[in-house]
């Protein structure tokens, strides 16, 4: 059988596990579509005029979602990064690996693995407002990817509890979302070395389920020792990994920091004074996660996205931090090649990679 994901089992739990979307069909869903067609390419053109960044990827793309047409998405997208990491579980010779031998008697493998995919992808099509597509696949259609997604219900959702000016809103999301593109498609390294890390951390996974075992008992170890959790550094992935691939994760982790807290303030200062009222979207959307109840907190720490959030902040300090000490010229050298991205420690103190940038070049 061999391990594997029941992608049909994910789609039908993200089914049930998403909320109603009473929009669906309306006059107003398709008077979005239609506005985030017109509003994309602006902000594309507004982040390349405030970043310097253009896509060599020709314009974005809109695509305005429901949340099942994003969970579909998602399933893609994680298709595609799990086709290597399971034939590495399972590498070897014809016989099922060993994952596929703990789970083969149980005949729930798959299913339980599609279980936990629908759950999380059903939990999360209710939160998202926007995602780019950043996982090509060069033997795939290419007009099925690189897509910048807007996911319609939960825009519509927020504009309406919160009395948003939709056309602010949506330009302010928009803009987010094409500084993401405008990373990975207009600095011209930065998409293969995001996948060059992914490989790396799938290159160093240990098919052992021992390892599973320990790490169960590390966790335990740490939390009775008061210790911190790796459950809050990253979700249960920082949990299970081990030191070679907790070090990758630290490089994407860093890397990540950098884009996010890039992405938000680049949403706010690429409008000029087209968004009067983005300094109420950021406070709204920042009240909404922490005021989160306990069961979403749980959620998000399991999935990592709590680790993410604090991305978004370190980011930001990290960026303005050495604006500060060199102005926009400085920071741009973080385009410049792979070795002058942030680690994690210099992402929390941006002093050591300015010093680390003005240290003389070795002849």
């Amino acid at each position: 059988m061999g391990l594997s994901v029941d992608w049909e089992l994910a789609r039908k739990i993200a089914a049930r596990t998403a909320p109603d979307d009473p929009s669906a069909g309306s006059s107003a869903a398709l008077a979005l579509e239609a506005e985030f067609a017109e509003v994309t390419p602006l902000a594309e053109q507004l982040v390349a005029a405030e970043t310097g960044l253009v896509s060599s990827a020709g314009l974005a793309r809109a695509k305005t979602a429901d949340r099942m047409d994003w969970v579909e998405a998602n399933i893609a997208s994680f298709g595609r990064m799990t086709r290597k990491l399971i034939a590495k579980l399972e590498e070897g010779d014809d016989e099922p690996g060993p994952f596929s031998k703990l789970v083969e008697p149980l005949g729930v493998g798959p299913k339980i693995a599609g279980a936990e995919v629908g759950l999380m992808l059903g939990w999360m099509s209710g939160r998202v407002l926007g995602q780019y597509d950043l996982l090509i696949a060069e033997d795939e259609d290419p007009d099925a990817q690189d897509w910048v997604y807007y996911v319609g219900p939960n825009i519509m959702r927020l504009e309406e509890r919160y009395g948003f000016p939709t056309d602010e809103f949506r330009l302010w999301i928009a803009l987010h979302e094409c500084t993401h593109r405008a990373q990975f498609t207009g600095v011209p390294w930065m998409r293969t070395h995001f996948l060059s890390l992914v490989d790396e951390l799938i290159d160093s996974v240990d098919p052992d389920p021992g390892r599973f075992l320990e790490a169960v008992k590390s966790m335990a170890a740490d939390r009775k020792a008061g210790r911190p959790s790796r459950l809050d550094e990253g979700g249960l992935s920082a949990v299970f990994a081990s030191d070679e691939q907790r070090a990758t994760m630290e490089k994407i982790t860093g890397l990540m920091s950098l884009l996010e807290g890039h992405g938000d303030i680049t949403m706010n200062r690429a409008a000029g004074d087209r968004i009067p009222s983005q300094d109420r979207f950021s406070r709204v959307l920042s009240q909404r996660r922490s005021n989160a109840p306990p069961i979403t907190r749980f959620v998000q720490k399991l999935i990592g996205l709590e680790a993410k959030m604090n991305q978004y902040a370190q980011g930001e300090h990290f960026v303005l931090s050495v604006e500060a000490a060199g102005g926009r010229e400085l920071f741009d050298r973080v385009w410049d090649a792979p070795e002058h991205l942030p680690t994690v420690t210099e992402i929390r103190d941006p002093d050591l990679w300015v010093a680390r940038m003005r240290e003389p070049a070795v002849a």
